[in-house]
């Protein structure tokens, strides 16, 4: 999910482990913690040259189980280090730093996990990327009860009961929230397939997943043999059907055989993805899992990537998505999602 919402994650993360011992000083370095994982897309931009390996790289092996444990023990160990001197001097234990880190890792991927973009939680042993689809990437109801929580507590004495109180306020609230989404996404897969069979489309496979900000609006995709169909669906819709449908014919300006670099774009996008030529060396690449964003000229996808042909490779111009007016877009947003 999104930065602010790892950091609150990994600052009570902290809290559960070292809060009664140091205070608020365990939510500053849960918050760390938490965000150490999303550091991959710095490390990526050093290790590759090519701007699709460092994307590629991103919620890979450092957002992995494995990581995850040895993460722990090393900024644990490393930590303590630190932290055990002076007057602070076997007020903690190595233990408890690697217990913070621990947790403040490995609940990074696992809520990734939950959000369409995908996880490869069991990197370095496989490439499967884990994604439920039940929540989108920022979700403010989710995110902000609990960082209200976390706020609230840090004003309380780090023995207090309070604390303890508001800490479990927060989890509970937002582990509540992410079971609705759960719910939802059950509901909505099967909305999503009547629907289908409803407009008579003979697909394949499908996926859903939230529109951006809400867990209220949908947005479905479907592919046949030559397009693919997608539609919106909000929970406050009269009917019981997806709508505004969409038909995007298949485009293959460029095949995976040609090159390997198209193989891990469409890897990423789970082979739901279009391209297309813009000139003899350039492409523009699609991504049709995410919802579609209406504009002024219609709907458009808004993960694109421009691609261009770099020696023997593909390579891409870094990511800018396709909003000519972002407060008419997020307009929209708040219209359909309001119901028809």
């Amino acid at each position: 999910m999104d930065s602010l919402t790892q950091i609150v994650l990994g600052a009570a993360c902290g809290e559960a482990v070292l809060g009664k011992k140091i205070g608020n000083k365990a939510l500053l370095f849960g918050a760390i913690g938490g965000t150490i994982p999303d550091l991959d897309v710095f490390v990526g931009a050093l290790l590759f040259q090519n701007e699709i390996d460092a994307m590629l790289f991103h919620r890979g092996f450092m957002h992995s189980i494995l990581f995850s444990i040895l993460g722990a023990f090393l900024f644990g160990r490393l930590v303590h280090k630190l932290y055990d001197t002076g007057k602070r001097r076997q007020t903690t234990t190595q233990t408890d730093w690697i217990k913070l880190f621990f947790w403040s890792l490995f609940t990074h991927p696992i809520l990734d996990a939950f959000t369409p973009y995908g996880t490869q939680l069991f990197a370095p042993f496989s490439n499967y990327r884990v994604a439920l689809n039940n929540i989108a990437v920022a979700d403010p109801l989710y995110t902000a009860p609990f960082l209200l929580s976390l706020i609230i507590l840090m004003f309380f004495n780090r023995k207090s009961q309070r604390r303890k109180f508001w800490l479990k306020l927060g989890i509970g609230l937002s582990s509540v929230y992410m079971i609705l989404t759960l719910a939802n996404k059950v509901y909505i897969d099967n909305v999503f397939k009547n629907s289908l069979t409803d407009q008579k489309i003979d697909f394949s496979r499908f996926s859903t997943q939230p529109a951006i900000l809400n867990n209220i609006l949908w947005y479905g995709i479907a592919e046949t043999n030559e397009s693919y169909y997608a539609g919106f669906y909000s929970l406050f819709d009269t009917s019981n059907q997806f709508s505004d449908w969409k038909e995007i014919p298949k485009k293959r300006s460029l095949k995976t055989k040609d090159f390997e670099d198209l193989k891990g774009l469409a890897w990423f996008s789970n082979d739901y993805y279009n391209i297309e030529a813009i000139s003899d060396s350039s492409y523009l690449y699609k991504d049709l899992r995410y919802p579609m964003v209406k504009t002024r000229k219609g709907y458009k996808a808004i993960f694109n990537l421009m691609l261009y042909k770099d020696e023997d490779r593909l390579n891409m111009q870094p990511f800018e998505p396709e909003m000519d007016d972002f407060s008419f877009a997020i307009n929209a947003l708040w219209i359909r999602l309001k119901g028809q």
